[in-house]
């Protein structure tokens, strides 16, 4: 998961296409001017003559490439991998993959249906809220999308230690309505930044107490394991935790029991362009069952 306030800004389609707009719009826009002049301005005038000829083919190349971007971008449901591209742990059985808006749009049909050697991925936790009042711009497409794919569905928040947890449990649960069958909330918090430890467990409980007490269920505390360690301990230890860890092949490195294990953020799926965090459940089909929203 990319920390909050990154300045990571991937050179997408999205992107190229929104620039090529403008460059279209403006270069239309002085064609019109151009053509538009009084007569007695440009008779005889060769070079105008021929900025006008240069600038229409420059438009008319750049709305063909527009209109090429926008086919190209179109679907995700035609990438496809032949393998995962990452090593993955096969003593587990059940497999997910978490995202945001950085993995873009998703055919979550394509995700449920790629099969590598027998593994398919069952889950997706989707970022759905961050701080005091973001949203993910893509948390209603992948929230309704996941649904009606089969994958089951986990939603969570992007944990800001030196804003008030309430608050933020407050933007999470007027986001995100949960249903039989869902993965319990997720609390994703990673980072200390300018607040002290002792602050940061406070606001991270008045989170974890005002959501349980909303949707009726322990949520899950997502982190990794070394901060884990360090900030937050014993004290959280009552709740379900999804451990973020990628130095070991076999299992995660923490003394304490956890129930999913994020092992990789290089991973590849059909229907998503991007790489994407990988997952495992710790347990089988009857315990992850027992985990979701009655």
């Amino acid at each position: 998961m990319l920390p909050a306030g990154s300045t990571f800004q991937p050179t997408t389609l999205t992107n190229r296409k929104s620039r090529l707009h403008n460059f279209t719009f403006y270069t239309l826009c002085i064609c019109s001017t151009i053509a538009t002049m009084p007569p007695r301005k440009r008779k005889g005038n060769r070079f105008i003559s021929f900025v006008i000829g240069l600038t229409m083919v420059s438009a008319f190349i750049g709305i063909a490439y527009v209109v090429y971007l926008w086919a190209s971008n179109k679907p995700s449901d035609f990438v496809e991998y032949t393998e995962f591209g990452i090593p993955i742990p096969t003593r587990f059985g059940i497999h997910g993959i978490d995202v945001s808006r950085y993995q873009q749009r998703i055919s979550w049909k394509s995700v449920k249906e790629m099969n590598v050697s027998g593994i398919q991925l069952d889950f997706a936790f989707i970022k759905a809220t961050e701080g005091t009042n973001r949203t993910d711009p893509f948390f209603k497409r992948n929230w309704k999308n996941t649904k009606e794919a089969g994958v089951t569905r986990g939603a969570y928040h992007f944990f800001i230690p030196w804003k008030d947890g309430k608050v933020q449990a407050q933007n999470f649960i007027k986001t995100v309505t949960l249903s039989p069958g869902d993965l319990p909330p997720v609390l994703d918090v990673e980072q200390l930044g300018k607040t002290s430890v002792l602050n940061l467990q406070k606001e991270v409980i008045e989170w974890l107490v005002i959501v349980e007490a909303h949707y009726g269920i322990k949520p899950i505390i997502y982190t990794n394991a070394d901060f884990y360690k360090r900030n937050l301990g014993k004290d959280f230890d009552e709740y379900p935790l999804w451990v973020a860890h990628y130095l070991q092949k076999h299992q995660p490195r923490i003394n304490r029991a956890w129930s999913f294990w994020q092992h990789s953020e290089q991973g590849r799926v059909n229907g998503i362009v991007s790489k994407v965090d990988f997952n495992v459940f710790n347990g089988d089909s009857i315990e992850f069952r027992s985990l979701l929203i009655p």
